[in-house]
């Protein structure tokens, strides 16, 4: 039995505490983990895992030659990466993205990344809500937020400005706006996972927030775009999706003078520990596709 796959299973058995979860996160059996953690614990010569009806858990050795296990793992990555062709890097990589991101930014991205990486296979779920990465099998999930989940890794690669669009059509009925508290006299898009009722607006050092009416709430960006689209009101959109609205003049940025909050985008994944060389691939690219820079104070 292969003794790099069988360490493989066996760290990542470790991490989960499970083998049956790991058997959905490797798509696997589970009578296959099973044989893998054995003829690791043949191979090496001593008992890693203590088995039990509710948890799996290392034992004393387990926790001695974990490290040097995964020393050995992450040193065999690397020198399969340095040997491998890109054409030849192959596997299935599983992203968690938001649907307004998803299509407008990341499908093109994407579409360079197979261009380098034909044999790499993606599976997108599409939809704006945080997951259970383990429990739904997500490699790489892109997040926007100023507050990450701390139990992932979370590497910087980006930043969300968004701006408050709104129909000139709408905007020809309604009364004029010229500060932020002019809002509250309007019928605004609220969306539920950010600023749902809440406008935070800043200039020049100033800040206000406003209270907005929002009969209309969505979980989803794309949607409340198209709210304004149809003249039902007054959005927050990330710039990404509302600038090509703007040029063709079918969208009018409200009050351009002052600032939304911006917001950090960040790679997000399980562990260092337990990346396959498809994903490594895949954030190294995202990483350089998007050119970002964090700054050193964060």
């Amino acid at each position: 039995m292969d003794k790099l796959t069988a360490a493989k299973v066996m760290l990542d058995v470790a991490q989960t505490e499970s083998f049956t979860a790991t058997a959905d996160r490797l798509d696997m059996s589970r009578p296959m983990v099973t044989r893998y953690v054995e003829a690791a614990e043949n191979w090496l010569g001593s008992r890693l895992l203590q088995r039990t009806t509710r948890k799996v858990s290392l034992t004393s050795a387990g926790e001695q030659l974990l490290p040097k296990l995964q020393s050995w793992v992450d040193e065999a990555h690397k020198l399969e990466e340095s040997l491998m062709p890109t054409h030849a890097i192959s596997g299935l990589v599983r992203v968690s993205v938001s649907m307004s991101f998803g299509f407008s930014q990341l499908m093109p991205a994407l579409e360079k990344f197979r261009q380098q990486y034909p044999a790499v296979k993606l599976d997108i779920d599409a939809q704006d809500r945080a997951v259970d990465m383990v429990a739904e099998r997500i490699d790489l999930a892109i997040r926007t937020t100023n507050d990450p989940n701390p139990t992932l890794i979370g590497r910087p690669f980006s930043v969300c400005y968004s701006k408050l669009v709104a129909s000139p059509e709408y905007l020809a009925t309604q009364p004029e706006i010229k500060t932020p508290q002019d809002l509250t006299h309007h019928q605004c898009l609220g969306y539920k996972n950010f600023g749902r009722h809440l406008w935070q607006l800043t200039h020049k050092g100033e800040r206000q927030e406003v209270e907005v009416n929002c009969d209309i709430t969505a979980n989803e960006a794309t949607v409340l775009l198209h709210g304004s689209l149809a003249n039902m009101g007054i959005s927050m959109q990330p710039d990404y999706l509302a600038d090509q609205w703007i040029e063709q003049g079918k969208l009018v940025w409200v009050l351009p003078e002052w600032q939304l909050m911006s917001l950090q985008m960040y790679l997000l994944y399980p562990s260092r520990k337990h990346l396959s060389i498809p994903v490594r691939v895949l954030i190294d690219f995202l990483l350089d596709y998007f050119d970002y820079t964090s700054p050193k104070s964060s």
